[in-house]
């Protein structure tokens, strides 16, 4: 009796253990959600999904609210997408969102969009509700010198057929940008800058800077025009300052050349007088041999002396004359 006890618990354990594995490992629960919601897939595909590790509720689910919204997707699609590393329950949400805003999507475009990193669904919902990109603050300076600070709002709606492969908002900000820049740049004064900001808007937008972007850029309003500094008269002040330098560094390049030169001069003329003391030391040898040889005479050479003399008296005599005057005036 015993023994017959066990064997029944026994069986009883391993009938309810074969349950609960049968019911972990196949969905039933899903399958009968699925059924009563008009969405036709076996037991069997979801066991397939199971073999092929893949959670059937990420795929059963978004197939059923695509069936209520009207959709018909193919299980094998989304299971691919799944497997691919795409987010199932987003790409049929934006199925939806684009069928109910009349936006031709198509599957494939949709899971290429997912698949490419990008959010499907806020693609679909950019474009149905257009998406404003506020730039920085961005400086450009006037033909007059006069710097100008423009910050816009860009009004861009998502373009579906380029969202692959097509630039993102920072190229948009770039763009712009470089827009603003060239408008203000070309523009004569900076007050017709100020006085017509919708000019920078309208030639921004006739560049087309929206070409090879994932947006169609609807619009673009200058929200704010500010006066920066004076550029022109920055840089003239900079440069005359640069002359300044300049015409300095060249008046004491020509300074030192004439210090040196007059220290050239002085040099010479201690030269000179060198060679007039060394001359005038060579008149005594030179009377003294012109007597030796007869040349002159001892009369001749008393008459030179008192000329001599005589000169030498009137020079002191003028340089007495000149002092006096001088301590008069």
């Amino acid at each position: 009796m015993g023994g017959s006890a066990a064997l029944i618990i026994g069986i009883a354990v391993l009938i309810v253990i074969l349950v609960i594995l049968f019911f972990t490992f196949i969905p039933v629960g899903l399958w009968i959600t699925a059924y009563f919601s008009g969405v036709k897939i076996s037991i069997g595909t979801l066991i397939g999904m199971r073999l092929r590790r893949v959670v059937p509720s990420k795929i059963v689910n978004p197939l059923i609210k695509a069936t209520k919204a009207g959709l018909t997707i193919e299980v094998d699609k989304l299971e691919a997408h799944y497997l691919a590393g795409g987010n199932v329950n987003t790409l049929v949400d934006a199925l939806i969102a684009a069928q109910r805003a009349n936006i031709p999507l198509e599957f494939e475009r949709a899971a290429a969009i997912d698949l490419a990193g990008r959010d499907v669904l806020e693609a679909v919902q950019v474009s149905v509700n257009p998406k404003v990109i506020e730039t920085p603050q961005i400086a450009a300076v006037a033909k007059d010198g006069i710097e100008v600070i423009a910050k816009a709002r860009v009004t861009v709606r998502a373009n579906i057929e380029r969202l692959v492969g097509g630039a993102g908002e920072e190229t948009i900000i770039a763009r712009v940008g470089e827009g603003i820049v060239t408008t203000v740049g070309s523009s004569n004064s900076h007050k017709a800058v100020l006085e017509n900001p919708d000019s920078i808007s309208q030639t921004v937008l006739d560049k087309g800077l929206d070409s090879g972007t994932a947006f169609e850029i609807l619009s673009i309003d200058i929200a704010d025009v500010d006066i920066g500094r004076n550029i022109g008269a920055k840089l003239q002040a900079e440069q005359a300052e640069a002359d300044k330098r300049i015409a300095q560094a060249k008046a004491e390049e020509r300074r030192a050349m004439a210090v040196a030169r007059e220290q050239e001069m002085k040099a010479e003329v201690q030269a000179m007088k060198a060679k007039v003391v060394e001359a005038e030391a060579e008149v005594p040898l030179a009377i003294a041999h012109a007597l030796r040889e007869g040349n002159i005479g001892v009369i001749d050479y008393y008459n030179m002396k008192n000329i001599l003399a005589d000169t030498e008296m009137r020079s002191s005599i003028s340089k007495l004359t000149e002092d006096e005057v001088n301590d008069e005036d």
